[in-house]
């Protein structure tokens, strides 16, 4: 209803993706970056702590995209649980300010 269009990205396999996608019955697009080229543009591939060691890996963030291709908002180190309803409250607030806002996520 706002207008979003909503996608997911991780460094899976696009096969792997589908098999997420199907066990969840996510009805969104699901985009493979196998090579972390995407991860890295959007500078999400962080040193996390695994089990006391480091490592590098992805940190779940959302982006907020406009219509101009330019990033609105971002969501760092995202939690899954009640995220969709943040990210909603969030696109809902700034539509009001801005009538033409339409972001990758709803």
């Amino acid at each position: 209803k706002t207008g979003a269009v909503l996608l997911g990205i991780s460094p899976d396999t696009s096969k792997a993706q589908k098999k997420f996608q199907d066990k969840f019955k996510l009805p969104f697009s699901l985009l493979a970056d196998a090579d972390k080229k995407v991860a890295e543009a959007y500078g999400v591939v962080q040193e996390k702590n695994m089990y006391g060691k480091k490592v590098m890996g992805i940190a779940r963030t959302t982006f907020v995209i406009g219509p101009d291709g330019k990033i609105q908002h971002i969501f760092p180190k995202v939690k899954p649980e009640g995220h969709a309803a943040e990210v909603l409250a969030y696109l809902k607030e700034s539509a009001k300010g801005a009538a033409y806002f339409r972001a990758d996520l709803s």
